[in-house]
């Protein structure tokens, strides 16, 4: 990650008089199921808005890729590192869609660009990008995945 300049934001951490009552990473077996991540830095949102109105795709696929990075935050905390993914099985993307918009797979791009990049063959996945009429806190993405790990 540092060859490319990326640095991970905090981990997640619920906003004030937000209760979150499920794990952000849940190991089991060989997989690590990861709960459905936006672009938080902390318990900071990075971006909100529906994409097609507020946020352009070219934002929306920036704050794809800056879920991705939010999402290896909670990873490295479960985790200790990042070593122990050995590759990326399925990927679910959520879009905050304005009516007419219909270009989800472009927003969720920002993710799996960013997967790709880190771990090149071992971050090829399976993915759907949904549109969405609403995300939590206003968010322009969610993602959720599952890893494989060694």
């Amino acid at each position: 990650m540092r060859d490319l300049g990326l640095e991970l934001p905090d981990p997640v951490a619920a906003p004030p008089d937000v209760r979150l009552p499920f794990e952000l990473v849940r190991i089991h077996g060989g997989l690590a199921y990861l709960s459905g991540h936006g672009p938080f830095d902390g318990d900071r949102l990075l971006v909100t808005g529906r994409v097609g109105a507020e946020v352009s795709v070219e934002q929306a696929y920036e704050a794809a890729r800056a879920t991705g990075l939010s999402m290896l935050a909670s990873l490295t905390q479960e985790l200790g590192d990042l070593d122990r993914v050995t590759g990326w099985v399925k990927v679910l993307g959520f879009v905050n869609c304005a009516e007419g918009f219909n270009a989800t797979p472009a927003a969720i791009n920002g993710f799996s660009d960013l997967i790709l990049e880190l771990w090149g063959d071992a971050g090829r996945h399976a993915r759907s990008a949904i549109g969405a009429g609403e995300l939590p806190f206003g968010m322009p993405v969610e993602v959720e995945a599952v890893v494989a790990l060694g």
